[in-house]
């Protein structure tokens, strides 16, 4: 990359809302994570297509994230660009028994205007952190439901091809999987189709869920949520624990004392850390249980 690369392009795209050297655990829900050489929010798909079409262009590496809710971002940080859809995709319209959002909307404000509006299917959703983006590109789900069981089309911008909408039979949606992630594919919006139903067994259902996940899941300490993905046969955190690995610590990394199928950060974790405990617990795992758990945030960054 040639010097001066951040500032030009800053500059030549009229960049307004960026930052030198953001420290991306500012920004993750785990608070664990190096720099970014220049980190920008953007306001409209046309300036999403210009600034990645200009770091093909001129060679500079570039990252997508969204609410870094499953992220693990190492301590050295992201070389080039990290880029993040602005407020301006953040928004919810309903129709009759469809809601559309933008691909920043919380995923929680989808799932309460989904409430508000007497639309049933997206209960699951009331407590899980993230966007709707990111809950599209790993197909989230908790508690028996998933977003392939209520999206019908997502809009998403393809790197050299534009945007493209995408219909439900397209995205090929499986266990925390979707067709996002097979190319550099980034989410720009989602409609939905719920079910008519009516709001106070809605909202019964919204309070039930997030009073079983308050009490089962570490809420008060930063983390990714679930490490890894539910081996067939399995549960991830009943493997964990029963391996002796409940409470266990690298530095201020833990495997939580509450929920084991989560490491949280006591205050000051590295990325190192955290990735020391995963290979622990899983060659553990694998040791006692034969099992091979698989990591289900993702790991990025300069190692």
């Amino acid at each position: 990359m040639e010097e001066n690369w951040r500032e030009k392009l800053v500059a030549d795209l009229e960049i307004n809302d960026y930052a030198y050297d953001l420290p991306l655990a500012q920004i993750t829900s785990f608070r664990i994570g190096g720099p970014a050489d220049l980190f920008v929010e953007l306001a409209t798909p046309g300036q999403l297509g210009d600034v990645i079409e200009y770091c093909q262009k001129k060679n500079i590496p570039w990252f997508f994230m969204g609410r870094g809710s499953n992220l693990l971002v190492r301590d050295k940080g992201i070389r080039g660009v990290v880029i993040r859809l602005g407020r301006q995709f953040s928004y919810v319209k309903v129709e009759g028994r469809r809601l559309q959002a933008g691909a920043a909307t919380p995923l929680s404000m989808v799932a309460e205007t989904a409430a508000r509006h007497s639309l049933a299917g997206l209960e699951f959703a009331s407590g899980i952190p993230g966007s709707l983006g990111g809950a599209v590109f790993m197909n989230a789900g908790a508690y028996g439901g998933e977003m392939q069981q209520v999206v019908q089309e997502v809009e998403v911008y393809l790197p050299g091809r534009g945007r493209r909408v995408l219909a439900r039979e397209d995205l090929r949606f499986g266990y925390r999987h979707s067709a996002l992630q097979e190319e550099q594919m980034i989410a720009l919006a989602a409609l939905m189709e719920l079910t008519p139903g009516e709001s106070g067994a809605i909202r019964a259902k919204m309070s039930d869920l997030n009073s079983r996940r308050k009490s089962k899941q570490p809420l008060t300490l930063p983390s990714a949520g679930s490490v890894f993905k539910r081996p067939e046969g399995y549960y991830a955190g009943t493997l964990i624990q029963e391996a002796g690995l409940k409470g266990v610590r690298v530095g201020d990394a833990q495997v939580s004392e509450k929920h084991t199928g989560f490491i949280v950060n006591l205050g000051q974790a590295t990325a190192e850390e955290v990735l020391t405990l995963i290979t622990l617990i899983r060659n553990e795992v694998r040791k006692k249980f034969g099992v091979n758990l698989e990591p289900e945030l993702r790991v990025v960054g300069e190692e």
